[in-house]
């Protein structure tokens, strides 16, 4: 199955010569998917069905989406006067010239530009035609963002596997030098054993089965073991696809986990250098991750 980027952006659009509407999506990582809505108010009442729609296209994500729209018809409003209200405003007018010996120079003009006197009403639109315009606008949009996150998600994909190559091509070379990794140490703690005791001999099997002890918890045998699991863990997912970003990012976080224990038993430069290589690739693995569904 294919992997899905959780970033990107789609259109889409409806008209049909009178009402033209559009939607955008703009999707950034996010460890759920967070819709925030920006439209007119006449599409207050189909919000909960924008989301939805959105919901059953994406997963994971910041959804930023954006409503614009165009009322392109001949008659979209009526004016109004409320001629009572003009009549007081008039009359008003008139009191205060008689009152205060001034000019009465109130004039229509003027009398439209007083509150409320001019109403205007915007025509209604069906609100089931608008509905229509915008569902068909927003599904055109998650389809353009499919097609987006899709093509990045295949780059991810192939990114993700070779990097998972790598760190098991770091943890076979790790591998190879396990077994000499105790036995060095085993003879170097034997030297400075013998030089601290200045040429007391040695209980061998006493210091044998210390060093049996000792090995025990030096050997990485274990974690290279659970290394190896978690990686073919790591491409099952992969290639099962879908929304995957969360259990990828577990079995990335339980592969560093293994890697730092390995590191902190080891005792030889070559294999301390492979595992900060190791956590290199793991940590390009987890970053990469983070913008998978």
């Amino acid at each position: 199955m294919t992997v899905k980027s959780m970033t990107g952006y789609g259109k889409g659009a409806y008209e049909d010569g009178q009402l033209k509407l559009t939607v955008e999506l703009k999707v950034v990582n996010h460890r759920f998917l967070d819709v925030v809505i920006k439209a007119p108010k006449q599409f207050n009442f189909a919000e909960d069905a924008l989301r939805k729609a959105i919901k059953g296209g994406l997963v994971r994500g910041h959804v930023d989406v954006y409503v614009n729209f165009e009322d392109n018809r001949e008659v979209r409003s009526e004016i109004g006067c409320d001629y009572e209200l003009a009549e007081r405003y008039a009359a008003m007018s008139r009191e205060i010239a008689a009152r205060t010996g001034v000019v009465d120079n109130l004039g229509a003009s003027e009398l439209l530009k007083m509150p409320d006197v001019v109403t205007v009403k915007v025509a209604d639109i069906d609100e089931e035609e608008l509905l229509k315009a915008m569902l068909s606008a927003c599904g055109q949009a998650i389809e353009n963002l499919d097609a987006m996150r899709l093509r990045e998600g295949e780059a991810m994909k192939a990114d993700v596997l070779a990097k998972t190559t790598e760190v098991e091509k770091i943890v076979g070379e790790i591998e190879k030098l396990a077994p000499d990794m105790t036995a060095v140490h085993r003879e170097k703690v034997r030297e400075r054993v013998q030089e601290y005791l200045a040429g007391v001999a040695v209980d061998e099997e006493k210091f044998v089965n210390e060093m049996a002890f000792y090995a025990d918890k030096v050997a990485v045998d274990e974690e290279l073991t659970r290394l190896k699991s978690h990686i073919s863990h790591l491409r099952s997912i992969v290639d099962k696809g879908g929304a995957i970003g969360k259990q990828l990012d577990f079995v990335v976080q339980e592969m560093n986990r293994e890697a730092n224990t390995t590191g902190s038993k080891c005792c030889d430069i070559n294999v301390a250098n492979l595992v900060v290589a190791l956590k290199s690739e793991i940590e390009k693995i987890r970053e990469q991750i983070q913008n998978i569904e």
